[in-house]
């Protein structure tokens, strides 16, 4: 039954990489300079001003994003809200900050699919790598989920497009758990369709 498992979700995934793959950039990359890092202080004080100080395990887990990728180019601070049975659906908006002092907003959605059930509603910080422009956030990010919110919990995952990748960091109240393949769709523009 694990095998099966195993393999459903590695399907998923090799699915749901090649359609992101096949998708058109929103835009050319920048010939320019790759953007300075954050510092992984200044990130903390952020999260930590935009969860508050009663959201334990965020630093624990930022600081595990850290271990992994170093200190990102950019970050999002933001809400989301999403529910799934089998089938999910996620909706969310923030503003994300550049090192360099660039701003704007952005909006979010996606799907997913796999054993995933339940509701929840979270604050979101997600860190970016490998970026140099807010065009660049503008593609579709295919990703790998495994959830369990049940009153509040802290969660990570990782969404990658090409060298960029995001680490969103959600903290979150309702009750959802499973495992899911899916993607974010990110774009300057809220819109209702998921996909």
């Amino acid at each position: 039954m694990r095998l099966i498992f195993v393999s459903f979700v590695a399907s998923l995934v090799a699915v749901i990489t090649g359609c992101a793959n096949r998708l058109p950039a929103a835009a050319a990359r920048q010939t320019a300079p790759a953007a300075v890092p954050y510092q992984e202080d200044t990130v903390l004080r952020e999260a930590e001003g935009f969860f508050g100080r009663g959201a334990q395990g965020v630093a624990d887990v930022l600081n595990r994003v850290f271990t992994d990728n170093g200190p990102p180019e950019a970050y999002i601070k933001g809400e989301e809200g999403g529910g799934a049975v089998g089938v999910g659906l996620r909706y969310g908006q923030g503003t994300v900050y550049f090192s360099d002092g660039t701003s704007g907003r952005v909006y979010w959605r996606g799907p997913s699919l796999g054993i995933d059930f339940g509701g929840s509603a979270a604050k979101t910080f997600v860190l970016i790598y490998n970026i140099n422009s807010l065009e660049e956030l503008y593609q579709r990010f295919g990703g790998v989920e495994g959830s369990l919110y049940f009153v509040g919990g802290v969660g990570v995952n990782y969404n990658r497009q090409g060298d960029v990748v995001l680490a969103p960091v959600r903290f979150g109240v309702g009750w959802r758990q499973g495992v899911s393949v899916g993607y974010l769709h990110l774009s300057p523009e809220r819109s209702w369709i998921p996909f």
